[in-house]
């Protein structure tokens, strides 16, 4: 049996009080087969509230609680707070084949994959569950244990009440959305650290956005492992994460590994941490992550649940991302409240806080609860409009390969529209805009290798003009983009060919 005193229990705060009293009312008032989903933000006490839950359900209605998770580290946590708290309980792991002593338990945590299992094997695997709690519900792999449990109450808790699968709403399989306590709120009332918001512009033209609604790993991986978007990193480290423990977000694990030896060779003390690596490898690296001041970890879509390091000083998203879900789960790493610690720094690499707002902005989670797609629509055709608003940013460096001016003082939109207002056709300023280019590469190319290679070096400013090109003509579809671009490329090769002696 479990020994309780091994673990201190968490005393809950007023609003978790609260926040347990409705649920429980709201279960009691709505009978079995009402499904609940609770809404908190990051860091404002999740776990201690549904296990204070489950242990009023357990005594209240002397029925069992199963509550599922997607990560071991969750299920362990989950354990320790229902130990504290005197909550007997067992955590099903791959090892648990039979349930031979469950009488000895009132509340299993599991596995959602494991448990799976063991249900298609036995569907009364663990008998006589009256609510089930999922945790980080807005993941779908959840559902399949849902038939199982058709008589039980389930409540479903995350920060963010928007489905993984856009196609698989939430609103399917709970009945009602329960809000908690805004960011703004639990910040106000010194529970969460307030952010101090950084942003840098980034050209994220090359990014191609894949099934799963996302931006891809490979374009992601593309775009920020080159040497600017290397340097705009380190860059916007130095001014202002200088020595504080960072956080970084990434794409993909060829982005980080480029992080890590990018910083290494400053002599930064960095680490990098990705899916791949053993238990213990990821032991080892958290660990001296959590005892090493001023330590940068470097991560991929590992840290961003279930990983819970109060002392991150600051935040670098060094990716974009489409996922409003994501975007807040990569914050909240930083916002956990100590006593020397009541504000952290965010870094946005991505353009995400142009895309989703500030972290502590106020979010309608009822609007986006019951018309996802509407909510969800409404945040990327903001982007799409915005994105063509933003000046190119030249690279950090630039102006070491030819003079940023002379492409600044060419604008591909207002010469589009003096085209016209002229009577000439708006195709007109493809050609000034291949004359301007040609202008800068001229007058800094050696020879004709030179300046070819120079062509190159400013692909992403040709992408960026292109854009706002068929942007004004409204034909911006991406086999006609493709085939402005090609030619574009063409026509501009040709007149250096033409131009500048070998």
């Amino acid at each position: 049996m479990i020994d309780f005193d091994l673990y201190e229990a968490k005393k809950l705060y007023p609003f978790q009080e609260q926040t347990v009293n409705q649920v429980l009312e709201e279960l009691r008032k709505n009978g079995a087969n009402f499904n609940l989903l609770y809404q908190l933000p990051t860091g404002g006490g999740k776990t201690v509230i549904f296990s204070e839950i489950a242990r009023r359900f357990i005594e209240q209605w002397g029925k069992k609680v199963l509550i599922l998770t997607h990560r071991i580290e969750l299920s362990v946590q989950t354990s320790q707070q229902l130990s504290a708290i005197k909550v007997a309980n067992k955590v099903i792991n791959s090892e648990v084949k039979h349930l031979d002593d469950q009488d000895e338990y009132q509340c299993f945590i599991a596995m959602v994959e494991t448990l799976n299992n063991r249900l298609n094997e036995n569907d009364n695997f663990i008998a006589d569950v009256g609510l089930v709690i999922v945790d980080e519900a807005h993941y779908n792999s959840f559902r399949k244990i849902f038939q199982f449990y058709e008589d039980a109450n389930i409540l479903g808790v995350t920060a963010t009440p928007l489905s993984s699968n856009r196609n698989l709403p939430l609103k399917d399989n709970y009945n009602k959305l329960l809000v908690g306590e805004s960011i703004s709120n639990l910040i106000e009332g010194g529970y969460l650290s307030n952010a101090e918001t950084y942003q840098y512009d980034v050209n994220l033209h090359g990014l191609k956005i894949g099934t799963n609604g996302d931006f891809t790993v490979s374009s992601s991986d593309l775009l920020y492992s080159n040497f600017f978007m290397q340097e705009k990193l380190i860059f916007a480290y130095e001014e202002v994460s200088l020595n504080k423990k960072t956080l970084i977000f990434n794409a993909g694990i060829e982005t980080s590994r480029r992080v890590e030896d990018s910083f290494k060779k400053l002599k930064y003390n960095i680490r990098h941490l990705d899916s791949t690596f053993s238990d213990k490898d990821r032991k080892d690296v958290i660990h001296w992550f959590k005892v090493t001041p001023g330590a940068i970890l470097t991560s991929v879509g590992i840290l961003t649940t279930g990983f819970d390091e109060p002392t991150v000083e600051s935040i670098i998203i060094n990716r974009a991302t489409r996922s409003l879900t994501l975007y807040h789960q990569m914050i909240g790493r930083g916002s956990r409240k100590l006593p020397n610690k009541s504000e952290f720094q965010i870094i946005d690499l991505g353009n995400n806080v142009r895309r989703f707002g500030y972290w502590q902005d106020y979010i309608n989670w009822q609007d986006a609860f019951k018309f996802p797609d509407r909510f969800l629509e409404s945040r990327i055709s903001e982007l799409e409009d915005m994105e063509f608003e933003v000046e190119f940013e030249f690279p950090k460096g630039f102006d070491k390969y030819m003079p940023s001016a002379i492409l600044e003082e060419f604008n591909i939109k207002d010469c589009y529209y003096e085209c016209l207002d002229r009577g000439d056709k708006g195709k007109v300023a493809i050609d000034l805009s291949i004359d301007n280019h040609f202008k800068a590469i001229e007058s800094a190319a050696n020879n004709l290798d030179h300046a070819l290679d120079l062509m190159q070096v400013i692909q992403d400013h040709i992408e960026h003009r292109l854009k706002h090109y068929t942007k004004c003509i409204s034909k911006s579809t991406d086999n006609y983009f493709k085939y402005l671009l090609e030619t574009y490329n063409r026509q501009l090769a040709q007149k250096i060919r033409l131009n500048i002696e070998d």
